[in-house]
């Protein structure tokens, strides 16, 4: 897809996460170089984890800017999970080096930013720095549940990174929620409704 303005600084912004019952949500921005373009890019869900960190060291080394940001589990809870991602959104764009002149989302809708956005639907499919920023987003989400995983060896966070798998549910209703738990994902809620009884 071609913008008006080719000189100016394009920077994709996605995020990882939404879903799962446990863990921060991450967003990312990536301004990538266009002198230097990364083969592959492409939606970080149709890449192997392989490709996906290979991708990411690559970005790391050749983008002109690059951030993370998270929407932790409280903010998730307090604000709900759309308005925890819109957050984090703006944390990683706030965080660039390098001020961007248009942010492109992907998804449909988009939040406040510094400079004009625009939202695009299946945007990490179609623009290199939102496959990019999707591509940030989810080894820095991964690697966290990873981290989160020896803290919390009891609910296999490092198989399923939070999503709700039946191994997840099962550990749950075993061991009840952790602090890393999204108390308003019913699930959890569920749960701790039981625990309540």
């Amino acid at each position: 897809m071609k913008h008006k303005a080719m000189d100016m600084l394009i920077a994709g912004v996605d995020e990882a996460g939404r879903g799962p019952l446990a863990g921060p949500v991450v967003a990312a921005a990536v301004i990538l170089d266009p002198e230097k373009p990364i083969k592959g890019l492409a939606d970080s869900k149709k890449l192997s984890a392989a490709q996906r960190e290979s991708l990411f060291e690559q970005i790391r080394e050749h983008a002109l800017a690059w951030s993370f940001a998270r929407g932790r589990v409280r903010e998730i809870d307090t604000i709900n999970i759309l308005q925890a991602t819109f957050v984090a959104m703006q944390r990683a764009v706030n965080q660039l080096k390098i001020a961007p002149g248009l942010i492109l989302v992907d998804g449909n809708l988009t939040p406040k930013f510094p400079c004009p956005a625009k939202a695009i639907i299946k945007g990490d499919e179609s623009e290199p720095a939102i496959s990019a920023a999707s591509i940030v987003a989810k080894v820095i989400r991964d690697r966290l549940m990873v981290m989160l995983d020896r803290k919390y060896p009891q609910y296999g966070f490092a198989q399923h990174k939070g999503y709700a798998t039946a191994k997840h549910v099962e550990a749950l209703q075993l061991h009840g929620a952790s602090r890393v738990h999204r108390q308003s994902f019913a699930p959890v809620a569920n749960q701790l409704e039981l625990e309540l009884e």
